[in-house]
């Protein structure tokens, strides 16, 4: 297992007051309950240190007292806005369809909850900056739900960058692509909800060329399949985004064709292969002068850790991982990517917000 120093202690420093842990926890409610929160994110608050699963909502009261039942949540309710008006609710979890992200995280702002919303963060960069803005006025933390990126390997991969073992960077590639094509009634397959490959796949790849490079993309390059079966959002995707100092990432996304999530950062004198750079196995491969290399990656859950990084932003005052802006300028990205794909020309990233 790999061990950085610095990352692990903004990760696992507990930043407690005398013998308070046990008492001092982050009361979370879940808006909705999508299959990610079933699937991931309630288990990984229930399996955080920081924090509770105090309460979930739901628009459709019986299937909250289910969910409730079914991962022993003390309270559910059958309205959005009867969880923001709890008292004892301290953050919430958005895992709404994507046009429903701006609405109900400025909502969740007023209410005084801090607000962790699934990716994309909004449907536009002046959605997302709305969001932000919304948060900062009320006081309360935003953060975007790119829960792959709080295990330290990640920290691990810039380390080897930075040491210069595969010598300059010259491009990245990434893919995330899996096919749930079949079924039509899904919110991923309606324009007027924030559908597409793009919104849900493509912007794990655009998200971890910025991580790694540090940098803002220039310009895209989309070409995309718009499936009349599927209301003409992106069933598959491949773009080009140009990163300064003639750096490229190329990636594919895709709702309609054989599963795979992976990641390659080619330099100079090396390559690191990502198999499964967002899900599934955490180990990575580091190839130097022909000699290749396993990285092992402890196994923790993603989940997990992203609750515990934004519980302790909430509990003791620590600085977001990754600040409300960054959701901002991955928007950017996505809508110069879409603009591309809609027009078939090469686009600028206006980065009017990144500033």
């Amino acid at each position: 297992m790999f061990h950085i120093d610095s990352f692990m202690i903004r990760f696992s420093k507990l930043a407690w007051k005398g013998d308070s842990m046990a008492e001092r926890k982050v009361r979370w409610g879940i808006l909705g309950s999508a299959g990610i929160a079933k699937r991931a994110m309630i288990p990984g608050i229930q399996g955080s240190d920081t924090g509770v699963l105090a309460a979930i909502a739901s628009r459709d009261a019986e299937k909250a007292k289910e969910t409730a039942a079914q991962f022993a949540i003390p309270n559910w309710y059958g309205s959005y806005e009867e969880l923001l008006a709890d008292p004892n609710i301290d953050a919430v979890y958005i895992p709404l369809p994507n046009h429903l992200h701006r609405e109900w995280t400025i909502r969740a702002a007023q209410a005084g909850k801090h607000v962790m919303c699934e990716k994309p963060a909004a449907l536009t960069a002046d959605e997302a900056l709305e969001m932000v803005q919304a948060c900062e006025k009320a006081g309360v933390l935003f953060a975007e739900a790119f829960m792959y990126r709080y295990h330290p390997r990640y920290e691990r991969i810039k380390q080897i960058i930075e040491s210069g073992e595969i010598g300059e960077v010259r491009g990245l590639h990434g893919t995330f692509t899996f096919n749930n094509a079949a079924s039509p009634e899904n919110v991923r397959f309606h324009r007027s909800m924030g559908g597409g490959g793009l919104y849900d796949v493509g912007c794990y790849p655009i998200s971890a060329a910025r991580l790694i490079l540090g940098t803002e993309p220039e310009a895209a390059t989309v070409h995309a399949f718009l499936s009349p079966k599927h209301d003409y959002v992106d069933m598959m995707a491949a773009g080009l985004l140009e990163f300064p100092n003639h750096v490229a990432l190329t990636f594919d996304c895709a709702m309609w064709a054989a599963g795979r999530n992976t990641l390659e950062i080619l330099g100079t004198d090396g390559l690191i292969e990502l198999p499964h750079a967002f899900l599934g196995d955490l180990d990575f491969f580091v190839t130097v002068k022909g000699e290749r290399r396993m990285e092992k990656a402890e196994k923790l859950n993603l989940y997990s850790l992203q609750a515990d990084s934004f519980g302790r932003s909430i509990l003791d005052g620590d600085p977001l991982l990754f600040p409300p802006m960054d959701a901002v300028r991955n928007m950017e990205a996505l809508d110069a990517c879409l603009k591309s794909m809609n027009e078939r020309n090469r686009v600028e990233v206006k980065g009017r917000m990144a500033q």
